[in-house]
């Protein structure tokens, strides 16, 4: 297996002799990250990707708040994803990085953008990382109670380090099963249940209704058309995960190919996945049916059809969905701290790796704030990790906003540079990118009228704050201590 060409040459402009960033050779254990990961597990982890577990368990909520019309939110949402997607994508077809976005806003916006955003992005990551765990052990505990919950999500989290720890390839293997099942879960209940809905499955409980039950509670939009915004809202964080294909990119075989066809591929993911089986559920049942909130939407369709078991068989597939965020959650954080190590604004140790390609240090870095956080969920659950929860919260929203103020700058750098590696291509640049940016913006802005919106949007600022204050004192004090060195090397060289 050799190493990924292209990690070495996504920055086409490299740093100085005196820029920590040029400060990798000689320091990694092996050849650098290796191109481990196979056409078929990018594949699946480009579908599964946008399927979290948020789409099984917080979906019942969004019904309840916006009616039928959930599906406008979850459409509006959804093209608001493929938009940047399809940004991300086309600076991911022409350099393919670890760092993916993170990388690309240093090279466009500045040193402060990358250090920012991929620092951010990890905090959000390790914070899920906890989140996942808990949600797991609750399922498993619920199997088992003999093995407490905390043991559960300690086993759940070794387990899945070590999976990580091991090769690339065992990431990509895992992840590729677990997405697997996610995906042939959600293909059968859209097909299953489709068949309900009009009548035509055999033994079914429910008597279809057709399209019936779209209006037949209130109409479509039972709680006004502003119910959409809340839908929205809800709906928004449940499609994070989208983005993990092009920091995968960076270890597979073929980085442009695997881009270009998980790029092209979204639009249908997004609404068979999610437009297809919130459908589904609508039309199953009134939107209004109290079992919609009390057992999940996804079990109550499948009670009412009368599928025996429902709610263990979505406890089997929504644990599914949790080990598959968690897989991804760990190799996500560890391969944006390995980027920030060799752009010199992580510890040098991340951008280290051993013999099998595997940036060590960064997963157990990654690891351990995720097992402290899972302590906080614990023993601080309403003060300490409600804290750590709000201020990652809006985190997916800066990062979806800075890939498009990236991309209006990449595509200049790109056309300049290397204009044959521009396969991918924004549409209607760059006036969709400006329409994206304000579709984010209204998002964040309307989240202020939230009570929990608002708390959310307001500590993610401050975490924000914080880091970009953080890099911009580092910037103007690095470039001091390098110059107090120089001299001190040249009397030192002399004296020999």
């Amino acid at each position: 297996m050799t190493s990924q060409p292209s990690l070495a040459k996504a920055d086409s402009n490299p740093p100085s002799p005196g820029d920590p960033r040029s400060d990798d050779s000689g320091d990694h254990g092996g050849d650098g990250l290796k191109a481990g990961l196979k056409n078929r597990h990018l594949s699946m982890i480009a579908i599964g990707g946008v399927i979290g577990a948020g789409l099984f368990v917080g979906s019942g909520s969004g019904i309840a708040a916006a009616g039928p019309a959930i599906l406008v939110s979850y459409a509006l949402v959804g093209t608001m994803v493929v938009l940047v997607m399809r940004m991300l994508g086309e600076m991911a077809a022409a350099r393919p990085t670890s760092g993916s976005f993170s990388t690309y806003a240093d090279q466009a916006l500045g040193r402060w953008a990358g250090f920012s955003i991929g620092w951010l992005y990890w905090f959000f990551w390790v914070v899920v990382l906890a989140v996942e765990a808990t949600a797991g052990a609750v399922i498993l505990n619920g199997w088992i109670p003999a093995v407490p919950q905390w043991g559960w999500a300690l086993i759940v989290m070794l387990v899945l380090t070590a999976t990580n720890l091991v090769s690339v390839g065992s990431y990509g293997e895992f992840e590729f099963w677990f997405a697997g099942i996610k995906v042939v879960a959600i293909g059968a209940f859209v097909v299953i249940g489709l068949l309900a809905v009009f009548g035509v499955l055999p033994g079914s409980d429910n008597p279809g209704d057709g399209f019936g039950h779209l209006t037949d509670a209130g109409g479509f939009m039972p709680k006004g058309a502003g119910a959409i915004l809340t839908g929205v809202l809800m709906v928004v964080f449940s499609f994070m995960g989208s983005e993990i294909v092009t920091l995968a990119a960076g270890e597979s075989e073929d980085p442009q190919r695997a881009v270009t066809k998980a790029t092209n591929s979204v639009i249908w993911r997004i609404g068979v996945f999610y437009l297809g089986s919130i459908f589904v559920v609508i039309t199953l049942l009134p939107w209004n049916d109290k079992s919609i909130t009390k057992d999940g939407s996804y079990v109550a369709a499948l009670n009412s059809i009368g599928i025996p078991h429902a709610g263990q068989v979505m406890n089997v597939i929504v644990l599914t969905a949790v080990l598959s965020c968690l897989n991804s959650g760990l190799y996500t954080a560890s391969r944006m701290a390995f980027s920030l190590g060799q752009r010199g604004d992580a510890p040098k140790a991340f951008a280290r790796t051993n013999a099998r390609g595997v940036p060590q240090a960064a997963i157990l870095g990654s690891v351990v704030f995720g097992f402290v956080a899972v302590w906080f969920n614990y023993q601080w659950k309403d003060t300490v990790f409600d804290f750590l929860l709000n201020s990652s919260g809006a985190v997916a929203l800066f990062v979806w906003l800075i890939i498009s103020f990236t991309q209006l700058r990449m595509r200049g750098i790109i056309l300049r540079e290397q204009p044959e590696k521009l396969v991918v291509k924004m549409w209607l640049f760059p006036y969709l990118t400006w329409v994206t940016i304000a579709m984010i913006s209204f998002v964040l802005v309307y989240m202020l009228t939230d009570e929990a919106g608002r708390k959310q949007v307001l500590l993610s600022l401050l975490a924000a704050a914080f880091v970009i204050a953080f890099s911009l004192v580092r910037e103007k004090v690095r470039p001091r201590a390098a110059v107090e060195q120089a001299p001190a090397e040249t009397a030192g060289r002399s004296e020999h």
